[in-house]
């Protein structure tokens, strides 16, 4: 005789409740043991499945049309199961895709190209956001900007602009994007679905892997992220293929152990039956058995801690499926939630009577604990804290008022603990008032925590913390029935034992995903791989655990990197005015109609080469002119066009320093050897040539010539004639242009080597002499006794050597 599973389904209350849709009220019966987010999971389903029903009983209406779909002769008990809250269909844990071997010369270019396709996948979200987020930034700054329009909006004139425009280039917003966003477009986007791609499948050596393959590092690339299940035999993989097509259902056992009593096994057995003959009728090899609420079961028998219970209730499921291959994992979040199933652990959310949601010892622990001998309302104090500071150690409010806290404060305090998780949250404003925090503690949010700055030590706050919000979990516990220490202290690994107790009699292996440290790198994943491989796993799925939330990372802005120091020339005995130029006008500075400068004739590797300087009236440099002889005119307007470039960048600010850096020690024809060039003797190309001679003539970088200038000295002012012999005045025109001056140097006018270092000493000129000051230039040097005073300015050089 079977369970009567439709009569007691007939019998069950099933109140109209209101439940709030999307867009919708919907008015719908349920059993008043379901809570609205269970009865919301089924209209989930039941809309899904394109069989809801216009009453007010769409559950049993979509359940019943699902059963005759599925199996017309038992579509009523079907149906029944599911009003009861005993069953419910499901999707097939572990479905992948594709099948890769990894023998095969090609897969690990395929698995990185998937894995780089699902990578794509799921940072996608996360750029559209990020550059939708940039580009609303570009807007505000433009809507957020005083005066006017077009300066408003003009990254060259709004620096708000400019950064944000400058930010979501660097998010990746297209420059046309940005430009829009400037002009008052919205760009508003809607969040893209998270990439729920199902696993691929990989067939691999059992060897290989454990031994640390190759295949075990690419199979560890694409394994990650939970991307890959890894099997290691054909049958296996075949059977995960396969599993796809197969049909699936999620059972609770709590619930049927509480329906039937002491008629558990038979019921299951009439469960099982009623839901794997119908399915394969249909031709399925294999069907999907899932024992939801396992733990909870065990937890509830004699042995709580007997994983063999798994054993047996597997071969009782494979009894009764008959000639169906049965699985036993069905990991549905959806499906569980319908039934009202969660992962073990000693706390619960769960929904009250009037809708609200609290935490609450896990029921079937608090009997299990309760059955042993122990106390559930220590246990739950242990996991949930007592929400008070009264008899807390360290931190009570004994010791609070022996720091200054009164009756108000302390009762503020008591207040707030129930609503929040941490100490800090309640030792700050608006819990605490300002002015006793400032005028009574002298607190002023600057010395860190209120706690540590009252001398309460770190392991205080922690001891108190634990009185007043638990521990989160019963590992510790010292109440705990000896019997249910286990369990208690690791809950996720004992639901994992009774797992594998039923993988072994499994038509297909677990492949529910293995966590790892969201650290774990693909050389880590590859030794996990082969550990497992080792035990004999049928199959493996690996996964980063969530990333911690906030930033992960204290990232500050880079300096900018100090340039190398270049070699300086020996310091003169002339004071000069220093100015650090802290931010530099990027606008064009113009040359003077009338400029200095001078043409440098060469010729480099024969090729002959003249460079044509024009200077500011400080003597920077602002612009060069290159002409060729005999070269093609392609060329010759190629280094034409080259100079303008360099001109315009030099006008604009930009260094010669980083123009000689760029281009020094380029190397092309024609190259070789350089004549009349009195520093530069060598160049490995035109470009070299010139560079070499800019930094050489303006930037005093003596190192890149080759030769000591000849006939002139390090000092430019002549060479000495001899021995001991006098310096040679040098007639001024070979350093002034006449037609620059337009005849306002007079035509004797001379200049003389003053500092010359020389190692004889030289005769001072006779006080009649008209004798140049070194420091304005005038003929007024006059000698004054033993020493020289210019009478134009005063200055008073040394004319010794």
């Amino acid at each position: 005789m079977r369970f009567p599973f439709v009569s007691l389904a007939a019998a069950m209350q099933r109140p109209i409740r209101e439940i709030e849709r999307a867009d919708r009220i919907v008015a719908v019966r349920a059993p008043e043991g379901w809570t609205d987010v269970q009865v919301e999971a089924w209209l989930d389903w039941v809309d899904a499945e394109g069989v809801a029903a216009d009453s007010d009983d769409p559950l049993a209406e979509g359940a019943v049309a699902w059963g005759r779909r599925l199996s017309p002769d038992t579509a009523g008990a079907l149906a029944a199961t599911m009003l009861l809250g005993l069953a419910t269909p499901a999707r097939t844990s572990g479905v992948a895709v594709g099948l890769i071997d990894l023998s095969e010369p090609d897969a690990a270019r395929r698995l990185k190209a998937e894995s780089a396709l699902r990578r794509g996948e799921r940072l996608a979200a996360r750029a559209v956001e990020a550059v939708a987020t940039a580009l609303e930034r570009v807007a505000d700054a433009v809507t957020r900007c005083e005066g006017p329009r077009a300066d408003c909006a003009d990254p060259r004139r709004n620096p708000a602009l400019a950064r944000a425009a400058l930010a979501a280039r660097r998010a990746g917003a297209a420059d046309a994007d940005i430009v829009r966003a400037m002009q008052g477009e919205c760009f508003e986007v809607a969040p893209l679905p998270a990439a729920q791609s199902p696993p691929r499948l990989a067939l691999a050596d059992r060897a290989m892997v454990a031994s640390g393959a190759p295949e075990a590092l690419a199979a560890a690339e694409a394994a990650v992220d939970g991307d890959l299940i890894l099997t290691f035999d054909p049958d296996t993989a075949e059977a995960l293929s396969e599993a796809r097509e197969a049909p699936a259902v999620l059972l609770s056992l709590p619930a049927l152990e509480q329906i039937a009593g002491t008629g558990f096994e038979a019921a299951l057995r009439d469960l099982v039956q009623l839901w794997t003959t119908a399915p394969t009728t249909g031709g399925a090899k294999v069907v999907a058995c899932g024992l939801g609420g396992l733990a909870d079961l065990v937890l509830n028998s004699a042995s709580p801690a007997d994983v063999s219970r798994a054993d047996q209730l597997a071969d009782l499921v494979r009894t009764a499926a008959g000639g169906a291959a049965t699985a036993f994992f069905v990991d549905d979040p959806e499906a569980g939630l319908r039934l009202g199933l969660s992962p073990l652990s000693a706390a619960e959310t769960w929904q009250t009577a009037d809708g609200g949601v609290e935490r609450r010892l896990r029921p079937s622990l608090a009997a299990a604990i309760m059955r042993h001998g122990g106390d559930v309302d220590a246990a739950e104090r242990r996991l949930f804290g007592r929400r008070t500071l009264v008899d807390a150690p360290d931190i009570d409010h004994m010791a609070l008022r022996a720091k200054g806290f009164t009756d108000v404060e302390l009762e503020g305090l008591e207040q707030a603990l129930a609503h929040v998780e941490s100490l800090n949250d309640v030792f700050r404003p608006p819990v605490l008032d300002a002015g006793f925090l400032r005028d009574v503690l002298g607190f002023d949010g600057a010395a860190g925590d209120l706690l540590q700055q009252l001398g309460f030590s770190v392991e205080d706050v922690a001891l108190a913390e634990a009185w007043a919000f638990g521990h989160g979990d019963l590992a510790g516990w010292d109440g705990a029935p000896a019997i249910l220490k286990p369990v208690l202290s690791n809950p996720a690994a004992f639901e994992a034992a009774l797992r594998a107790g039923l993988e072994a009699a499994s038509a297909i292996p677990d492949t529910a995903p293995a966590t790892i440290d969201w650290r774990t790198t693909p050389a880590q994943a590859a030794r996990l791989l082969a550990d497992a491989a080792r035990d004999g796993r049928r199959a493996v799925r690996l996964k980063r655990a969530a990333p911690p939330a906030g930033a992960l990372l204290d990232l500050v802005e880079p300096e900018p990197a100090a340039r190398p120091r270049r070699w300086e020339p020996e310091a003169r005995a002339v004071e000069r005015v220093v100015e650090k130029v802290v931010e530099r006008d990027r606008t064009r500075r113009k040359l003077p109609d009338r400029r200095k400068g001078y043409i440098q004739k060469a010729a480099v590797g024969g090729h002959k080469v003249y460079i044509h300087t024009g200077e500011y009236e400080d003597g920077e440099l602002g612009e060069i002119f290159i002409d060729m002889h005999k070269e093609g005119a392609a060329f010759r307007s190629l280094m034409n066009n080259f100079a303008i470039a360099i001109s315009i960048g030099l006008q604009y600010g930009v260094p010669l320093e980083e123009f000689v850096d760029a281009f020094i020690f380029t190397r092309f024809e024609p190259a070789g050897g350089v004549t009349g060039n009195d520093s530069i003797r060598s160049a490995t190309s035109i470009l070299d040539y010139i560079f070499r001679e800019l930094g050489v003539s303006y930037l005093d970088r003596h190192e890149l010539a080759n030769a000591e200038p000849d006939p002139l000295n390090s000092n430019g002012l002549g060479t000495l004639e001899g021995e001991g012999g006098a310096p040679e005045a040098v007639p001024a025109a070979r350093f002034i242009s006449k037609g620059f001056a337009r005849g306002a140097a007079p035509d004797n006018l001379v200049v003389l080597p003053f500092g010359q270092k020389r190692e004889t000493p030289v005769t001072s000129p006779a006080p009649t002499e008209a004798v140049a000051c070194p420091a304005c230039g005038d003929f007024s040097l006059q000698q004054r006794g033993a020493g020289w005073i210019c009478d134009t300015c005063g200055a008073a050089p040394s004319m010794q050597g």
